[in-house]
């Protein structure tokens, strides 16, 4: 296992995991069929130039790249440890940006560079479960993003006929080669009306329910069983921190 770990640590193997990754979902873009549902909204915050954050959740994440047409720049709030660092060298096959930071190392640094790139005309991408979970439950970290930034958030997920789910904490879903396919994205979320704890809850817990429902519903589409959430986790625990 160490020297497996070990491995992984060289860039020129993390080089070609990340250059076949890429291909990978180039290969299930282009083979499926694919429809993008619900962008009326974010392709009128595109050409008014205003500030957004979209959302979605961590086991969510594969197709999200290929799916991002609009030609200004998006950057992706990863973990700085190095499946984060791995995932960030595939997202730029696809031209997407990356900040790195979490709870527990860089935490305060990725809000600042969040706050920046947003300011600069950038959009970001959070996944608000992760990087460690739990599955399907917002922090509130997403919301006081959007609360600093005077950001709405867009909900976003996508379900697709022939997958895998993986074991994985967030019950990642891959996409398969020859595919149907949708990516939705869900009604706007305004930022928070002030700091309080309970304007931050409510947000975050609107959030968190609109992915849930979103998620849900387009599995259903193609005869998926939910996913179902990890329990949710008390008001006081660190996994509602910011992430």
């Amino acid at each position: 296992m160490a020297s497996a770990r070990r491995l992984l640590e060289n860039t020129i193997i993390q080089a070609v995991i990340c250059w076949c990754a890429a291909s990978y979902i180039r290969l299930v873009w282009f083979t499926g069929s694919w429809e993008v549902e619900n962008t009326e909204t974010l392709d009128g915050l595109v050409k008014d130039g205003k500030p957004f954050i979209i959302c979605f959740w961590h086991g969510r994440l594969l197709m999200f790249p290929p799916a991002w047409r609009w030609d200004s720049k998006i950057s992706i709030l990863i973990s700085r440890h190095r499946d984060g660092r791995v995932i960030a060298r595939a997202l730029r096959h696809f031209g997407v940006g990356t900040i790195e930071g979490s709870t527990s190392r860089g935490g305060g640094k990725a809000l600042r560079d969040l706050l920046r790139a947003l300011k600069s005309g950038e959009y970001i991408g959070v996944t608000p479960d992760g990087p460690r979970g739990p599955r399907m439950r917002a922090s509130i970290g997403v919301v006081q993003v959007a609360r600093l930034a005077n950001a709405p958030i867009l909900p976003t997920s996508y379900a697709v006929s022939r997958r895998r789910v993986l074991g994985s904490w967030d019950r990642f879903v891959l996409a398969l080669p020859f595919t149907r396919g949708v990516i939705r994205v869900g009604e706007l979320i305004p930022p928070p009306q002030s700091g309080s704890e309970a304007d931050i809850e409510a947000t975050r817990k609107q959030v968190e329910d609109s992915l849930n429902e979103l998620t849900t519903t387009l599995d259903a589409r193609f005869g998926h069983a939910p996913i179902e959430p990890d329990a949710e986790p008390p008001p006081t625990s660190p996994d509602r921190t910011a992430k």
